[in-house]
């Protein structure tokens, strides 16, 4: 199964150990084009094959397997606080203080990240685009995790689209820079491999979260260009195709 994963570790008294996985493209039995770890239900993909592809992800993790909250995201910035499993839709972010409930986001060319609270049980997953940076919904997420109590001791990056890759529009780039900080369309608008405007919207995400006061070296990121990597998910090159994502959840003790 091909996917990065990791423990971040509380140091609050009595916090629990947070898990998370960036997944990829293989490893799973969905049929073309779906093949085959796709993770969402949305695509088209058969739906016995996505809930053996979140079972298996599930179990590599030590994770329930019926304790997943998926997110079906919009490109806006509203939050929600969870606590139960089930499909989420409208928002592009998920919170949870339940140990053992596995939040996902999903992407094929945005960016899927994961936050992990310093206070040992809180999390969320978030989806940011270009239109996620716009709306900033990475500061929606941190805001709402600081009104819940918590800060943030570690941020997982997941794979997309990167910018000498991603050509876009200029009125884009010009949004972005309208919308966000200079430190953030800064990061974001870069030019593409062959001259013209681009977005890296992860680029975009660090400069954010540094703003937002986050230490850099909690920050990490996985995978690679979704463009580029054929073990990545990628609507972009594809069209029709699945959805990779990332799983954080804090492990019951």
């Amino acid at each position: 199964m091909s996917f990065a994963h990791g423990l971040v570790h509380s140091s609050a008294p009595g916090g629990r150990p947070a898990t998370w996985a960036a997944t990829g493209r293989s490893g799973g039995i969905s049929a073309a084009p779906f093949d085959t770890l796709n993770l969402a239900g949305y695509v088209g993909d058969d739906p016995t094959a996505v809930e053996a592809n979140r079972r298996a992800v599930a179990v590599e993790l030590g994770l329930p397997p019926s304790r997943w909250c998926v997110m079906q995201s919009v490109h806006g910035a509203d939050v929600s606080v969870v606590d139960a499993p089930g499909v989420v839709t409208g928002v592009d972010a998920l919170i949870t203080r339940v140990p053992g409930l596995a939040l996902i986001a999903l992407a094929a060319d945005c960016v899927p990240l994961a936050l992990v609270g310093t206070d040992g049980q809180t999390v969320a997953a978030v989806h940011c685009g270009w239109r996620g940076l716009v709306v900033d919904v990475v500061g929606e997420t941190v805001r709402a995790m600081r009104a819940l109590g918590t800060d943030i001791s570690g941020v997982v990056v997941g794979p997309a689209v990167c910018g000498r890759c991603y050509p876009v529009p200029a009125e884009r780039c010009a949004e972005i820079v309208s919308s966000t900080s200079t430190a953030v369309s800064s990061a974001a608008c870069v030019v593409t491999a062959d001259g013209q405007p681009g977005v890296d919207v992860r680029r975009g995400v660090r400069a954010r979260l540094g703003e937002l006061g986050i230490d850099p070296g909690c920050v990490q990121s996985v995978a690679g260009c979704t463009v580029e990597e054929p073990e990545l998910f990628s609507y972009r090159r594809d069209g029709v195709t699945g959805r990779q994502g990332i799983a954080v959840a804090c492990l019951a003790q």
